[in-house]
């Protein structure tokens, strides 16, 4: 993990995992559905939003595509005066990372970062090389970051399951509707006990509009119930991935405290 950085000079919150790019996913179909995206966003806080469409067999994304799309989708947000930035990314299906080239990797880094890569956490089942894989991406000079794993069965019965990936050098990241219970009871007393275990790193919306998965992250932020651990989460980590800055250190909490403003 990183060593402590000067403050981010990013203002307002920053979602790191958005479906806003229209036509490429299961995202946003149209352009007007991206807008609603970055409307609702900005309106909610939000000043900078990474596109990650998927990138697995049924979605093969190519990473000039992405590029070409987030930059006509900026064009399209400053004539339109909605005060929000689009950085490129993905979400990186784990099958996909090796069917894709280094040059490709650099270009689908998290919020323009080739040294992040958000990774797809698999919704059923628990991949044996997972550990394996994020060591070789962190000898490669890349951090992981793990796509809502609050949300697979495996982590829910489980959460401490976690802590060797966290451990191995990857970053966790939960998704907004888990965190503030509009995704459901299960995923949110999940997404809690990663909190206050102090293995979950960064909140994003997964924005794919409409729907539970819609924009806005203060709603999650306020659910976490400490301001401090909030900010930190909504905009500290990912502000510094932006900018390729170090991760600041985590706020101090009192675990048992925290526990029982999570409601654990």
């Amino acid at each position: 993990m990183a060593i402590e950085s000067e403050p981010s000079t990013v203002n307002g919150m920053v979602d790191l995992h958005s479906h806003i790019l229209a036509g490429l996913d299961d995202g946003a179909r149209t352009l007007e559905e991206s807008v609603q995206i970055a409307q609702t966003a900005a309106r909610d806080g939000v000043s900078v939003m990474a596109a990650t469409p998927h990138v697995r067999d049924d979605y093969p994304t190519a990473a000039e595509t992405m590029e070409r799309l987030v930059l006509e989708l900026e064009g399209i947000l400053r004539e339109a005066g909605i005060d929000l930035r689009v950085l490129g990314g993905a979400e990186i299906a784990i099958a996909r990372l090796h069917t894709l080239s280094d040059r490709e990797l650099s270009l689908f880094g998290l919020g323009g970062n080739p040294r992040y890569l958000l990774v797809e956490f698999p919704y059923f089942g628990w991949p044996l090389s997972l550990e394996t894989e994020i060591r070789t991406l962190r000898r490669r000079g890349i951090t992981p970051v793990l796509a809502h794993p609050e949300r697979s069965p495996e982590v829910q019965l489980d959460p401490a399951r976690v802590a060797p990936l966290v451990a191995a050098g990857a970053l966790v990241q939960l998704t907004a509707g888990s965190v503030d219970g509009r995704l459901g009871r299960r995923n949110k007393r999940t997404a809690a006990a990663l909190i206050a275990s102090g293995h979950a790193h960064i909140i994003a919306s997964d924005a794919h509009w409409p729907g539970l998965r819609a924009a806005g992250l203060s709603s999650a932020a306020a659910a976490v119930g400490d301001p401090e651990l909030a900010g930190w989460m909504t905009q500290g980590v990912p502000s510094a991935i932006v900018e390729d800055e170090s991760i600041p250190p985590r706020p101090q909490t009192r675990p048992r405290s925290l526990r029982r403003r999570l409601r654990i």
